[in-house]
């Protein structure tokens, strides 16, 4: 019986679902957490007769025929890159992202990541780097008699020092924006890679056309909605049992047909 697989290729996607689901809902409070969505398609379809084939000598035509679909599968899991509410740090090292662009981070190994989380802080030579000390941009550093940083809207840094009434640029944040910000790989620890499918960084000027403005003192929080995913956890799990429940019925036929003598 076909059923039987069909109804388990829809249990296996809603497995799937409640993976992506409970993942957003673990994932509530990280910040820049970008939530993600599970995409299903209909699998390939076996024909019991023909559409448009001929249904005589005549050359009467089948109009609809008789297609058998064969379950569903997983699409995609594709991620949602809304705008997160800001939340204030008081942490003058601390950036969000309001609009677009991704944060150049370098990695220990000289490749570069790109992040949403702005949660900042100073290697022990003054460099600014992420929470993990991976070096943010392009390496700007903080002088030890700094009394005061300032980032503004378009990435400038200056800082005041001991002695001095006119702050000094000591660097500037870029951003980078992808043609295709879904195609970009989740590293894990808040990073993402650029790939064949998010296509290359194109780096600018925060503020500009095109990219978001940062704001400091502030972090992006998780863009997950919890109302949203616990209606969206339900209707898996409904889905998932109506599932089960195709395959008992299939079952029971089958012993129906077994018992038969």
């Amino acid at each position: 019986m076909r059923s039987l697989d069909i109804a388990s290729t829809g249990m296996q996607a809603q497995q799937t679902n409640v993976d992506v689901i409970s993942n957003n809902i673990a994932n509530m409070t990280t910040t820049g957490f970008k939530r993600q969505r599970a995409e299903f398609q209909d699998m390939i379809y076996q024909n019991m007769r023909r559409m448009g084939s001929d249904s005589s000598d005549a050359g009467t035509i089948v109009p609809a025929g008789a297609q058998l679909g064969l379950g569903v599968k997983t699409g995609s899991i594709y991620r949602i890159n809304e705008q997160g509410n800001l939340q204030q740090t008081s942490n003058s090292l601390d950036i969000a992202i309001q609009g677009n662009g991704w944060i150049p981070v370098t990695l220990p190994s000289g490749e570069i990541a790109y992040t949403r989380d702005g949660t900042f802080g100073l290697s022990p030579a003054g460099q600014i780097v992420t929470a993990d000390g991976y070096t943010v941009g392009p390496g700007i550093t903080i002088p030890t008699n700094a009394t005061s940083v300032t980032i503004d809207a378009s990435g400038d840094v200056q800082v005041e020092t001991a002695g001095s009434t006119t702050p000094a640029t000591v660097g500037n944040l870029q951003l980078a924006a992808f043609p295709n910000d879904a195609g970009l790989s989740a590293m894990g620890n808040n990073l993402f890679q650029a790939t064949v499918a998010s296509g290359a960084a194109v780096l600018g000027t925060p503020a500009a056309t095109g990219y978001g403005s940062l704001m400091q003192g502030y972090v992006e929080s998780s863009n997950v909605n919890v109302v949203t995913e616990i209606t969206s956890l339900i209707s898996a799990q409904r889905a998932y049992q109506m599932n089960s429940q195709v395959i008992t019925a299939s079952d029971q036929m089958l012993q129906t047909l077994t018992s038969l003598k």
